[in-house]
This record gives structure tokens, sequence and C-alpha cells, in this order.
């Protein structure tokens, strides 16, 4: 008996994550007949976990410099064309109070639901077909025609999305499935890795996890990259808002300087030791850090010593180490704390304009599956809306 024809739709979307669910929105309230599929149980899944549970889902900031790409200038078309401020209007739209925390970070004053059930409801609004808990079998390409099997049917259509993000938070279920997809097309992946990730460390610096729960306000830098926001130190090594950023640029074998006093003026130990000459350079730290840090850090470099004790040289080789201490990680937590995937489907083969693959007319990819990554803070949720918008005003 042969098999029932596969039921037809003007596009399959692969991923009911904030990528997929928006661009189904969209292309849904164009009046294409859209499916959305997805393996895991319930829409949404690292929406709801987001920002505490609030879901951090835009930053007011969002500029095309806030995002890594092997080509840097691929986010601008999408972003320039779906802004922060349009889908802060979505949100205002459907009544969600919201509010800023920091450095234009905006969350929900209630739940992350509340944009999950937003989304859900636009995809209504467009008659969106959403099969759940389905996983995704073959996926083929015929005569401009995609074919998906999804556990025991069969659906097909001309314009076929990938939305199954990165291997992030496994956990939730997060795979590396759209790299996969990508290169039985031909499309290009570029190495993907875990990104706003905690670092580790090891050899002599396992000291410092001894602090484990200490945090301050730093600056970090790797390369010519600098964030300031807070540390924190961990059983395994460093993290806080400050070492995820840095995270995304930092490469293995490099170190990570930290200045744990980005306020204090050149000269301020030689002029500590001058008014409080009986002071320790763990009490002159005392008042700029927490206590176990400027213990540690004393420890390190000053033992109990009396500043009056201390020659200027001395003094100014400390203030330099506290302003640049050079960590040497020797890896990161890895995909399992990583709150998203760096790398992905390589730009180089996608349009700018319309996410769709150059070479293979009708596919599309959007989201965290393409080398596109955000900044800590709303950044990544941006370009979910951005590419999701861009490719549903496409199919």
């Amino acid at each position: 008996m042969p098999s029932p024809a596969p039921t037809p739709y003007d596009a399959i979307i692969l991923g009911a994550g904030a990528a997929g669910l928006f661009c189904a929105a969209v292309a849904g309230q164009r009046g294409r007949k859209v499916l959305l599929i997805d393996h895991a149980d319930a829409p949404g899944k690292k929406i709801l976990i987001s920002g505490g549970g609030r879901c951090n889902f835009t930053n007011v900031n969002t500029q095309p410099d806030r995002y890594i790409s092997a080509n840097p200038h691929f986010a601008k078309s999408a972003l320039g064309r779906y802004s922060a401020q349009d889908f802060i209007a979505l949100v205002d739209a459907y009544g969600i109070g919201w509010h800023e925390k920091t450095l234009g970070q905006l969350f929900c004053d209630g739940s992350a639901r509340q944009i999950v059930a937003m989304l859900l409801d636009e995809c209504a609004k467009g008659g969106v077909q959403i099969a759940l808990g389905q996983p995704i079998g073959d996926v083929a390409h015929a005569e401009g025609t995609y074919r998906v099997t999804y556990g025991s049917k069969t659906a097909s259509a001309r314009a076929l999305v990938i939305a199954t993000g990165g291997p992030s938070i496994p956990k939730m279920g997060a795979t590396g499935f759209a790299y996969d997809l990508a290169r039985q097309f031909g499309l290009k992946v570029v190495e993907p890795r875990p990104a706003l990730v905690p670092l580790t460390l090891g050899g002599e610096e396992t000291l410092f996890r001894s602090l484990s729960g200490v945090a301050t306000e730093v600056i970090v830098r790797a390369g010519k990259t600098a964030f300031r926001e807070a540390a924190l130190f961990t059983h395994k090594g460093l993290s806080g808002p400050a070492i995820l950023q840095i995270s995304s640029y930092w490469r293995h074998g490099e170190p990570v300087a930290v200045n744990f006093l980005p306020d204090t003026p050149a000269g301020w130990l030689t002029t500590a030791k001058r008014s409080q000459p009986r002071a320790t350079l763990r009490s002159a730290l005392g008042g700029l850090l927490p206590d176990r840090l400027a213990a540690t850090l004393a420890e390190r470099l000053a033992g109990d010593k009396r500043l009056a004790d201390q020659s200027d040289k001395l003094l100014a080789q400390a203030e330099r180490l506290l302003g640049a201490w050079d960590f040497h990680p020797n890896g990161t937590e890895g995909y399992a704390k990583a709150e998203v995937t760096a790398g992905g489907i390589s730009t180089d083969g996608l349009s700018s304009q319309t996410m769709e693959a150059r070479k293979v007319p009708g596919l599309y990819a959007i989201g965290e599956a393409v080398d596109v990554t955000g900044w800590l803070g709303g950044y990544n949720f941006q370009w979910a809306w951005a590419s999701g918008h861009a490719a549903g005003l496409a199919i």
C-alpha cells in the first residue's frame, strides 16, 4: 500500500523556540499556510527559563556591533528592519508589564510565560499549525519542494526554515540538529562553541576557588574587548555577567585580565602609604573589595606587611597587578552551562535580507542556529525576533 501523500503547506518551520515562533506568526499573518514542528513537548522552553523566569526579551541598546559573527555586517539588515522598539510595541499591545534592569536589559514584570503566550497567540492569529513532541525524521528536497517526516506524519512545502537553535543547554533538549541539516543541503558551518559561559580555572589558580560565592564589579578584558560588570568566583572558576560576556570573545590558551579596582586613581597605594603607613595591603584593599577577596589578593602580593615597610616600586607593581590580574582559564563549563552557542550556520551562504540560503531556494536559517551571537542581556532574543521577522516576510 503506497504511503499517503504529504500534507501540503507554504512553509515548514523546524523549532518552536523564540525565532521559530516569531517567524511562524509573521508568515501566518501574511496568509501563508505554516506548519511549526518541535521535538519538545512544549514551545519556547528556553524563553521560559531566561532571565530567572522573567525573560530578558530585548535590549534597548541593540546595535550590530554587539554581535559576534565571522561576518560582522551580516546582522545589520535584519536588526535595522525589526528593532527592539518594534518588539516592545508588540509586548505593550498585549499589556505585558516590563522594566529595565541594567544596561538596557528589559524583563517582564511578571513571568516569561507571558511572552510565550503572546507568541502562541500571534501564531493562532495566523492560523499556524503547531506539532509538538514530534521528533523530526527524514528531511528531503526535490523539484522545489521540501518533504519532512515528523512522528508518523509527512508534510511538504516550498519553504523550509531551520530554527532549531544550537546545542547550548542540552537538558532543555538542545542539539546540533541545525548544523547536520545545513550540511545536508551544502551549507557551511562555522565551528560552534559554548558562549556566555563560565570559565574554569586549573593549576595554581584553583586556589581562587576558595572564594566561591564572592562577587565584585570589575573590568575584564580578552584581547581588545573589555566589559565592566560583576564577576563571581565559583567552585570551578569564574562566572558572573562580566565573565559570561568575555567568554564569547575568549579563546583557549589566552589569558583573561581582570581589573579588580576600576575606580581607583593611579598611585592610590603610595598615597595610602603616606596617609596610613601602619595599614597593610589587606586592610587597604578591605575598604574597596569583599573581605575574602581582599585577603586572598593581599596574600598573593605582599603577605601581611605594612605599607610603610614596602617600597614605592613594589606598591606600584602591586597596583598594576590589581589593575590587570591575568587568569589563565583551562576551559569553560561547556554547553551545559552556556546560555548560547557561538558559531553555527555560516552567513556566507545566506541572504542578510531574507535569511534564505543563496544556493538552495526556499531554505532559510534563523536565530541561534546562525553564526550570529549577541551579548548577554536580551541581545540574542532581539536577533531571534529580527531574523525570524526577516524570514517570515520572505516565505
